[in-house]
């Protein structure tokens, strides 16, 4: 009998394992030999959730993946193996949804005889996705809860997930629940930011902090300090007491000022950056395609979203003519016997944003109470945060983890951050 431990990757929104693949061969290279005591590592590459049925959920992705882990114990099992340690790391969506899946299998009595050791996120909107003063912020912080089904609702916290009106990321991190308990029980815990330029999954969110020191990263004065093992992977980083004066603006039309128009980093994403002349070709028919693009981007969008409201009515029949409770429903009686009085008091569910002063840029996100409240429960656990530097890029969301070296080489700068992942694993 062969002693194993089950690590499980669970990729993003739209995503699929193949997002996964330099993280699970790292993985498997790195401790390609067994523990000292004889256990050897097993990488489950999550194929409960692709694609579109990433719109149903962190629930229902959680519970479909908590099947598909039993299943593999119990296929393991057949062979003659013991899964006897647990690990999981999330990406983006997929951290979330590690968090619900292991209250699920916490509350089935999983960890009972499996120890959970590793529970790593990257790049994981722990907070929910946040929003920041500007226009096209403020559209998506509108179209996203109605474009991406109940994923989308959950992201921007406006679900109503408990019987007493909560969202459900603030459930999770509710220390009398049993995802926070269960996150608690993991000997080691560590999570992944981009400092900068992931317009995805902002700082503030992915390392469950209410400020950014990097928002200001031009001005702010900040000292960088990057690992040298480790590529793009910061050490340490330190604001300066006094903050430094701020350069003069240009004089408009003056050389500066036409220098200053240039932008730092790439517009367009990677597959649309073309060279002459064949950029020019491009250029001239963004006026077509852009109108054309987001057309199709909103069908396509509104008909995955319905599907998924579909999916969700026929999951949740299902569930109320199973045998087997949902943890969802567990949860839901735990909160009807709480006190009106109690929850006045812990969940203040009103989304305005706290109080920024006028000083406050528009890099600075808007933290709601919402926001707050769960970077409190969540930062009660010893969370370990490393932080990813990527400059000069349009989005470092996908580099992080290398998600498609094949198509993108860029993607390879985030491979340091991948084989610290895998070196701090604990086997």
């Amino acid at each position: 009998m062969t002693a194993v431990h089950l690590l499980v990757l669970i990729h993003g929104m739209w995503g699929n394992p193949q997002h996964l693949a330099e993280l699970a061969r790292i993985a498997r290279e790195t401790h390609a030999d067994a523990s000292s005591d004889g256990t050897v590592l097993h990488v489950l590459m999550s194929e409960a959730i692709m694609e579109d049925s990433t719109y149903d959920g962190v629930d229902w992705g959680g519970e479909r993946i908590a099947k598909e882990v039993a299943e593999t114990v119990k296929d393991l099992e057949s062979k003659g193996d013991s899964v006897i340690r647990f690990s999981v790391t999330g990406y983006s969506l997929g951290g979330l949804i590690a968090r619900y899946l292991i209250g699920v299998l916490h509350q089935s009595g999983f960890f009972e005889s499996i120890t959970p050791v590793n529970f790593n996120t990257i790049a994981t909107p722990h907070a929910g996705l946040p929003r920041y003063p500007s226009f096209f912020s403020s559209l998506s912080s509108v179209l996203g809860p109605k474009l991406l089904s109940r994923t989308g609702e959950q992201f921007y916290c406006v679900d109503k997930w408990s019987p007493k009106g909560r969202p459900l990321l603030v459930v999770m991190a509710d220390p009398d629940r049993i995802f926070h308990q269960a996150l608690a029980r993991f000997q080691h815990i560590r999570i992944y930011a981009n400092a900068v330029n992931d317009i995805t999954v902002p700082y503030v969110t992915a390392a469950i902090e209410i400020e950014d020191p990097f928002a200001e990263l031009d001005t702010n004065g900040i000292e960088i300090d990057l690992d040298d093992k480790y590529a793009c992977l910061i050490r340490n980083h330190a604001l300066p007491a006094t903050p430094p004066q701020r350069p003069p603006s240009p004089t408009v039309l003056s050389l500066d000022w036409f220098r200053s128009l240039k932008p730092s980093k790439p517009i367009m994403p990677p597959f649309l950056q073309l060279r002459f002349p064949l950029n020019l070709v491009l250029y001239t028919l963004l006026p077509v395609l852009i109108p054309m693009v987001i057309g199709l981007a909103l069908l396509r969008f509104t008909l995955a979203t319905r599907s998924s409201r579909a999916r969700i009515k026929q999951l949740e029949k299902d569930s109320h003519t199973s045998n087997q409770q949902k943890l969802a429903d567990i949860l839901a009686e735990l909160e009807r016997e709480m006190e009106e009085a109690v929850v006045d008091l812990i969940d203040n569910p009103n989304p305005s944003p706290l109080y920024q002063s006028e000083e406050s840029r528009k890099a600075h996100p808007i933290i709601t109470p919402n926001h707050k409240k769960i970077a409190g429960w969540l930062n009660q656990i010893p969370i370990k945060k490393e932080i990813a530097y990527f400059p000069a890029v349009r989005n470092s969301h996908a580099m992080i983890i290398c998600r498609d070296v094949k198509r993108f080489e860029m993607h390879r700068l985030g491979e340091g951050v991948v084989r610290h992942w895998a070196n701090s694993f604990i086997l």
